[in-house]
């Protein structure tokens, strides 16, 4: 699939019309203000600059819906793509001792689905089918998180599986949206009261512009604004910079040729390195913090790809 093609809102260097720089779908709650702060995570200008509309019209930065159709980078000076990476996040299932010790924190803190606002009747009996504990930042990236230092935004440490484990790098989220959440068809912005940001109008557009509970947000445990922002840029990166970025196929069948089938498709490097670490970080606790694992609890321990094939109703699964 590619992002591009729902695309109505188009956005040109007003100096090189023929060079589209990006774009998006005006989707129920972005505002004009929202708009130039997502073109600013796209490019880089020399300095700075203002949206003008189809009608030459600059786009004040305020609260005003945005409207479909063509705008236009006014600067003096150049423009161009920023080269911040999106890190390729695919539909695995990851068990282990410190995944499971997330998942059941998530769950206990949020009881639902923040999105959706969809509480779990069913959580006294400890059953959580159709709602999963995601990931904010991939534990399959655990390398990258040590790197920059991810975890010194974490103040509610794990007992096992290092700070990426941590419930403040979680949210539990409907399967569907969980799908949609790693596949960056939909963030969160913290700097817009935590407002729900859908990138394609096809897709719950209902939950589009509606924002997180503040009984979340008030908890200690909540996710720490700077990791929910960095979710929103790459999901921002992803759906609007030049084409966007491929949306990878997670569906695969019990049987199916999971890796051949990556090796044939877009990125094939970059996906088969996120289904290898996805797998060393979902075996070993803490890894790369000191760490061996606690081999205590690996027996239970397994991996499959987009599929969990334990049936029962209170499975600890996390797909990161």
């Amino acid at each position: 699939m590619s992002r591009s093609l729902l695309r109505d809102v188009f956005i040109y260097d007003l100096r090189n019309l023929d060079s589209l720089l990006g774009g998006l779908t005006a989707t129920p709650g972005i505002t004009n203000a929202n708009f130039y702060t997502m073109v600013e995570i796209i490019i880089v200008t020399s300095s700075p600059f203002f949206l003008q509309n189809n009608n030459g019209e600059e786009v004040l930065r305020d609260a005003q819906p945005l409207s479909p159709g063509n705008y236009f980078v006014v600067v003096d000076g150049t423009v161009q793509l920023s080269d911040e990476i999106v890190y390729v996040r695919l539909m695995s299932v990851c068990t282990g001792s410190g995944v499971g010790s997330f998942t059941r924190q998530v769950r206990e803190r949020d009881g639902g689905c923040v999105v959706s606002k969809v509480a779990n009747t069913l959580a006294m009996a400890d059953l959580w089918k159709g709602f999963e504990a995601a990931h904010i930042f991939p534990i399959a990236y655990h390398n990258q998180w040590q790197e920059n230092n991810f975890g010194r935004w974490i103040d509610v440490p794990p007992a096992r599986g290092g700070s990426i484990n941590s419930v403040q790098n979680g949210i539990l989220l409907r399967a569907d949206l969980h799908q949609q959440f790693d596949s960056y068809i939909f963030s969160i912005n913290p700097d817009d009261g935590y407002k729900i940001v859908f990138f394609h109008n096809a897709i719950n557009r209902d939950l589009a512009g509606t924002f997180l509970d503040s009984e979340l947000l008030d908890d200690r445990r909540c996710p720490p604004p700077e990791l929910v922002r960095w979710h929103f840029r790459q999901a921002v990166l992803a759906n609007m910079r030049g084409a966007g970025e491929p949306v990878f196929e997670h569906d695969f069948p019990p049987g199916s040729d999971m890796l051949g089938d990556i090796r044939e498709g877009p990125m094939a490097a970059e996906r088969m390195e996120f289904e290898l670490f996805g797998r060393l970080a979902s075996y070993v606790d803490g890894v790369g913090e000191g760490g061996v694992g606690d081999e205590d609890e690996s027996e239970g321990d397994e991996y499959s790809s987009g599929h969990d094939e334990d049936d029962s109703d209170n499975d600890v699964t996390s797909k990161g």
